[in-house]
Formats: C-alpha cells, sequence, structure tokens
C-alpha cells in the first residue's frame, strides 16, 4: 500500500502556542499541530522575488489570521503572546550546496537573520525555542571552525536560556528521506534545575533525547568554555582550529559546552522512496525521460574528474566526482531533497527512478510525501496554478515534518509540566 501523510487539522485542545518564523508553506506548524501545538503567528518573506508564493500557499492552507508577508527585520514585536518561537531559519550562507569559501555564515546576506531571531527572543521571552538549520553551521566558516554556532549559543545563553543540540538524519528514524539537520531546542532557564547533569541531558533527559532516542554512550562527552561574552567569541573562537569542537549533539549550560557523537536509536518502521511513489498511470508524460536524454543523465550521476583553471589566479587543477547512484533505490530513503528538483533538464543531483524499463522523475506529491506533507499541499486550489519547479522548490526548502512532531511532542510533555508547576505556587 502507498504511503500517504495525514490531512492538516487544528488542534482543538492546544497545548500550547507558537510563533514561526520563515515559515516557508508550513512544515513546523503541521508537525507541531499534530503534536497538540497551535500556531497564533507565522512570518514569511522572501527577499529575492516579488512574487511571494510560499506565503500564499501558507494563507490558502491556514489562513490569514496572524499571518504577515514582511522582511522579519521590519516585524518589530509578535502581536500576541506565546510559548515556543520556531523556525528554519535561512541555510544558504551555511549550505554544503556553496564551496567552502563562499560559506559566509554569520555575515553573509541572509546569516545575518540570526540578529533578528535573537532580537525577538530577547523582546518576548518565550519559553521554549526550536529552530533548525543545516549541519554545515556547527563548523563555519572554514576561517574560525565553528564560531558561528559558538555565537549563537553565546547569544541565546545570555538572552537566558539553556540550549541542546542534535544533527539528525531523518531517515534514522524510519523517515522516507535521508535528511541531515541540526536541531537546537533552547529551554529559558529560569524553568529548570539549578544543577542539571549534562551528559544526563544530552543521552536521556533532555528535549531532543526525549524526541529522538539514541544507542549507547560510546564516546563520552567533552566539555570546554566558550564564555559569556558574544563580541570575544566572535573575535577569537576556532581561530587555528582545522575541525570543529562540536559534535553531533550537545548542550550549552552557563557558558560551557558539553558535546558527544552519538547514533540514533529508533522503533518506527523504515520507510523508503518506493513507499511514497504514485502508481505509474497517475505520472505526467513531461516526467518521463526521453531515450535520447539517458546518456546525458549518467554521464552527469557518474564518476568523472574535470580539468579546471582558476578564474582569477589561473592556477590549474583537477576536480572529481564519485559516482552517484543511478536510478535512485526504491529499497531505501531517498536522498535529500534540493531545492533545484524540478525541471526536466538533467542534474546530479535531481532523483530518477525506474518503473519497469521506463526511467522518470519524482512529481510534486511524491516530493511533498518525502517532507511529511499531504498530498498537493504545495499546490492548493484557491491560489493561481502553481509551477512544478516552484513546488520543488517549496520541498528543497523545508524540512521532514515527522521529526518535527516527534520533538513539539515531547515540548508538550514538558510545558503541561511547568503549568502544572506554576498552578501550585
Amino acid at each position: 500500500m502507498t504511503f500517504k501523510n495525514p490531512p492538516y487539522r487544528e488542534p482543538k485542545q492546544p497545548v500550547g502556542t507558537v510563533a514561526e518564523l520563515f515559515a516557508g508553506v508550513g512544515g513546523f506548524r503541521i508537525g507541531l499541530a499534530r503534536a497538540g501545538w497551535k500556531t497564533v503567528f507565522s512570518n514569511q518573506w522572501e527577499p529575492a522575488t516579488r512574487a511571494q508564493h510560499a506565503s500564499e500557499v501558507y494563507t490558502a492552507q491556514f489562513g490569514p489570521d496572524g499571518h504577515t508577508n514582511q522582511d522579519i527585520a521590519t516585524v518589530k514585536s509578535i502581536p500576541t503572546d506565546f510559548d515556543l518561537l520556531v523556525g528554519g531559519f535561512p541555510c544558504q550562507d551555511y549550505s554544503v550546496a556553496k564551496s567552502a569559501n563562499r560559506a559566509t555564515g554569520l555575515v553573509g546576506k541572509k546569516g545575518v537573520l540570526w540578529w533578528e531571531i535573537l532580537r525577538l527572543v530577547r523582546k518576548h521571552k518565550p519559553r521554549f525555542i526550536f529552530l533548525e538549520n543545516v549541519d554545515r553551521l556547527l563548523k563555519s566558516p572554514t576561517s574560525q571552525r565553528g564560531r558561528d554556532f559558538a555565537v549563537m549559543l553565546t547569544t541565546l545563553a545570555r538572552a537566558g536560556y539553556l540550549v541542546e543540540w542534535r544533527v539528525v538524519n531523518a531517515a534514522d528514524y524510519g523517515f522516507p528521506q535521508r535528511r541531515i539537520r541540526v536541531f537546537i531546542i533552547a529551554t529559558r532557564r529560569a524553568l529548570l534545575p539549578r544543577s542539571i547533569d549534562a551528559a544526563d541531558l544530552i543521552f536521556s533527559t533532555g528535549v531532543l533525547a526525549r524526541s529522538l532516542p539514541l544507542g549507547p554512550n560510546e564516546t563520552g562527552v567533552h566539555s570546554f568554555v566558550i564564555g559569556k561574552d558574544a563580541v570575544a567569541v566572535s573575535e577569537q573562537f576556532g581561530r587555528g582550529l582545522k575541525k570543529s569542537p562540536f559534535s553531533n549533539a550537545g548542550v550549552f549550560i552557563d557558558g560551557t559546552a558539553h558535546t558527544a557523537s552519538v547514533t540514533a536509536k529508533s522503533r518506527r518502521k523504515q520507510t523508503t522512496l518506493g513507499d511514497v511513489l504514485l502508481n505509474e498511470s497517475e505520472i505526467p508524460e513531461q516526467f518521463l525521460v526521453p531515450p535520447g536524454r539517458l546518456t546525458d543523465w549518467k554521464i552527469l550521476k557518474g564518476a568523472k574528474t574535470i580539468e579546471r583553471v582558476h578564474k582569477e589566479s589561473g592556477f590549474a587543477y583537477r576536480y572529481s566526482e564519485g559516482a552517484m547512484s543511478f536510478p535512485d533505490s526504491l529499497d531505501r530513503p531517498s536522498r535529500t531533497v534540493l531545492t533545484g528538483e524540478g525541471g526536466v533538464s538533467p542534474s546530479r543531483f535531481k532523483h530518477i527512478i525506474r518503473r519497469g524499463e521506463q526511467y522518470r522523475r519524482l512529481v510534486p506529491i511524491e516530493l511533498e510525501r518525502l517532507s511529511g506533507f499531504p498530498d498537493n499541499w504545495t499546490n492548493p486550489p484557491s491560489v493561481a496554478p502553481v509551477s512544478d519547479n516552484q513546488r520543488a522548490f517549496f520541498i528543497g526548502n523545508a524540512l521532514v515534518i515527522g521529526l518535527v512532531e516527534l520533538v513539539g511532542q515531547t515540548l508538550a510533555e514538558d510545558i503541561a509540566e511547568h503549568q502544572t508547576r506554576e498552578s501550585k505556587r
């Protein structure tokens, strides 16, 4: 039976309220609603285009109440109370899709948006913060390995938060896409005990440990002081390091980072790329690869070494690429869906599958299913038809919704506990 994601439903008895920044087409909102959270404010703005397609899809699906379509720098405050601030803030300046010398981090055009998040955190002081980004964030920039993340940890701590992080591969928890991202959870420090065991938080008691279980602790925890002065951290952290000191999990408590290399432990049944596919009779002809173009796809997917010359220095070098699976395996989770997944032109990074003797690309509904969206979510009937390329772009920018739901369930338990404790005071 083909795997399908459930439709969106507003929670009838919300456990808490959410403000969603960089909302895209609503991945955070869908996942958190499944965990009982109600979104009361959202903002989506794409500065690179005049048309605001993602915002149009968002309002078509959720309605306009509480939604804004404006530059986040102009959002002076959030006009309603909320418990949880979330956002998949723009990752272009950290993205592995760019060469290392172009990944400019916090000083990049979109990396500076971190300071807008922090401004709203300081103003509203929500109980919880839940952010998502590419895992390269933990080691950017190349000139000061880990500096950007260290600045984020320091500034969140100065704002009054304990911060957890984890690099998560969605496929490790049963979802049908091998999408790797870093999740960042911040909890207002005043809501937590004064004395906290860092190893316990990382491996068993933290929000991320309870949401996304881990295997045995095999490496131990490495601790180092970052400090509380963001300017000093920005100027000095990571200088001379060839490798980031941040492992794939950790917690930042009162100026000290505690970090460990961890492995996932999931009890969920694994879903695969093959599980989400439509019947071949439903596939439009434009998604089929013409026999005459198949060689082009094979060349791009294959291993190769290319002679190149650097434009500025004139230095000649060899650029090598390893072979990629061709066609993509149907009995495994898919590769990460990228923003350039749409379009008929051959590409090294687009998915190609084979059904019988026919090769084809993935259609938008299949891409939606890989990230946890309901079918046709990115093409609601109440707006002008959205192009297949734009729909693929939306999914390439989205996160895997099922992971958000798992974290949202744990945060729901925590807010209930906090509210019970407050009611007894």
